[in-house]
Formats: structure tokens, sequence, C-alpha cells
């Protein structure tokens, strides 16, 4: 590996579109907007096949491609007194009910008020794993999702949790109100997920993309609406939107991959991770930690017709 990896551990890939620009292809791979890539381009910061090349560049098949993304700049995070909702904690771990609207880590046009902010406030300690900007957490959900996120206390914690999430043993199950009557009772979505190739802010369903699976179960059915069981195997960005809504059934509220004019109320999408089951870090112990319902999405499930009450409905559901 020849990439200069000053700013940290270069991204190493292999090009999968033959005749595909450099810069279109860096953006896919690391995640990035084209304008960004180029610019890290123009700072020879990319190489193919060990050596630098323009952003205009076409790719081969198989061609190489070293990609060092500059380290973002030192920002100072401050722990701020946000109300959170801590379903459970001791010295190598915490589980967080997130509320819809809390972005998980400080990040550009985000720099307070997030999970972490409230987290450092009330929590004694979090791992240094995920760096200065991240420290404690261990997997994220979107801003406009709410429910279950564990973060890790210390490095040993993280690096147990991590590893289950990697392997697929860590169970994390949401509740999603999608649009449209689906017709199959269940099934599983087994999809590659990558960056949208017209909007850099959007993920796709995409054969260049990294594999994600997704598998999902009626719970009840409302007509225009159904409330379905997701159960992640994968943990790709926006994944359970992007496959539900490859299916003709996005979450309702997702004004980014469904109609553009949110229903039933909904200022987000009706998504909520409501269990999540895993190893103590410590002992061993297999633990199963659940979040309520919260208010947006049971006033959805009001409108779209749901009159009973929805926990005794998912305990029944989930088993407990």
């Amino acid at each position: 590996m020849t990439c200069d990896a000053q700013t940290g551990q270069p991204l190493l890939a292999a090009a999968d579109l033959a005749g595909e620009r450099l810069d279109v292809f860096c953006a896919r791979t690391a995640g990035q907007t084209r304008a960004q890539m180029q610019r890290v381009i123009e700072s020879a910061a990319v190489q193919v096949n060990g050596q630098p090349a323009k952003a205009n560049h076409k790719l081969k098949l198989g061609d190489s491609v070293c990609i060092a993304l500059p380290a973002p700049a030192p920002v100072d995070i401050a722990p701020e007194d946000i109300p959170l909702s801590i379903i459970y904690e001791d010295a190598d771990m915490a589980v967080i009910d997130k509320p819809q609207g809390m972005v998980v880590h400080p990040a550009a046009g985000n720099a307070g008020g997030t999970l972490v902010n409230a987290a450092l406030y009330h929590l004694k300690d979090l791992s240094g794993i995920g760096g200065e900007m991240r420290p404690g957490i261990v997997h994220r959900i979107d801003k406009l999702t709410s429910g279950l996120i564990v973060m890790a206390k210390n490095d040993v914690a993280h690096q147990s949790l991590s590893a289950q999430l990697k392997a697929h043993t860590a169970r994390r199950t949401y509740l999603a109100l999608v649009e449209g009557n689906i017709k199959q009772e269940e099934g599983t979505v087994n999809a590659p997920i990558g960056r949208h190739r017209l909007d850099r802010k959007k993920m796709a369903v995409t054969s260049g993309g990294r594999a994600a699976i997704t598998h999902w179960r009626v719970l009840m059915r409302y007509g225009d609406f159904t409330l379905v069981e997701a159960r992640l195997e994968t943990g790709r960005t926006h994944q359970i939107r992007v496959h539900l809504a490859s299916l003709g059934h996005p979450v309702a509220g997702d004004t980014v991959y469904g109609p553009a004019k949110p229903k039933l109320g909904l200022k987000g999408q009706a998504l909520h991770a409501a269990r999540l089951t895993l190893r103590h870090p410590r002992t061993g112990e297999e633990m199963t930690f659940a979040a309520p319902v919260p208010g947006h999405f049971l006033s959805a499930l009001k409108r779209a017709g749901y009159t009973g009450d929805i926990e005794a409905f998912l305990r029944q559901s989930f088993g407990e």
C-alpha cells in the first residue's frame, strides 16, 4: 500500500466498473460527495495502481485505488445538560432510548445538541475507540429515527460490542409503519446498498454497494398502511428505509425515499429501534432491552386506524 497514510488508515478498493471516472468511483466508495473527492484527488491523496491520477481518469475493471481521506478538523465536544432516557447503565455500557430529531454525534452542521454531548454530561466514562468525535459510539441510527443505541464505557466493552454487531449476533429489531398494504406476510431483502449515483446524500440498492440484509414480517394491516417488524442482519446507512422503499413500501413520513409530502401528521419517518439483544461485554449474559413506542409514532398509528394497547400487542408479538 503506497497511499500516504499520515491522515489515517487509507481505504483500498478495486474498481468494479470499467470506464467509471475516478472521482465518481471515489465518492461512491468513500461515501463522500464528488466535489469533496475531487479536492482529495487534487491533493495527490488518491492513487491508481500506485500512481497519482486525475479526477477524470477512466478506471479499468480491477484497478487498485488507494484513497487517503484527510482527518477531520479537531472539535472541542462539550458536555451538555440535555435530557437523556437511559434504559440501562453499568460500568461497561449504557443503553439509550434516542428521541426522534437528535443527531448521534457531532459533525458538520451539528456541532452541539447531539447524543454524544448529552452522554458526556450524564455518563461518567465513554470508550475512546470511536475517536474524539464519537466517544462511546458503537453504532448509529438516523436523526429522524427513534430508539435504542448501546454506548461503550470502556475500550474492552467497545471491542466486544462491535464484534457482536460485525458477526450479526447482536439483534436489532425495528418497528416501521410503511406506505401501502404489503401482500406477503414476511420476507427478506438481500440487496447491496451504496451511494446513489446522482444524489450523494441518498443511498440506493446498487450492484456496486455493500452487502445488506433485512428481514421483515407484517404485524398489522390498516389498508393504506402496514406496521412491520424489521430486523437488521447488517447495518448499512439508511438500510431499512432503502430496502422497504425498494419493495414499493417506503416508511411513512420518509420524504427522502418516499412521497415528498408526509402523511399521518408525521415530521420524519415512522421508524423506531424497539428491541436490542446482545451479550454483556463482561459477563457474556444475553440481555434484551426494549424502548416504548414514542408519542409521534403512536399518533401516526392512531391516525392509521389502530385503537388498542400497542405496547401489550408488541410484548405478545415479540414473545415477551
